[in-house]
């Protein structure tokens, strides 16, 4: 039998390093507290977003 052990990948150090410097750009970029929480949600979504649009612009040729 063999011994392998499965390798996590370490795309989520890139992933987090995304989210927070989206997250302190729309921090800086707020003028209240209530932008500044918004721009914390958009920071986590932002990924889904760019996902979104490069499969809508990649698949929409094709179909």
């Amino acid at each position: 039998m063999s011994k392998s052990k499965a390798k996590a990948g370490s795309g989520g150090i890139f992933y987090f390093l995304g989210i927070l410097g989206a997250a302190i750009y729309y921090i800086k970029a707020a003028s209240t507290f209530w932008a500044g929480v918004v721009g914390v949600l958009k920071a986590i979504v932002w990924p889904a977003v760019i996902v979104y649009e490069a499969l809508k612009h990649l698949v929409a040729p094709l179909a």
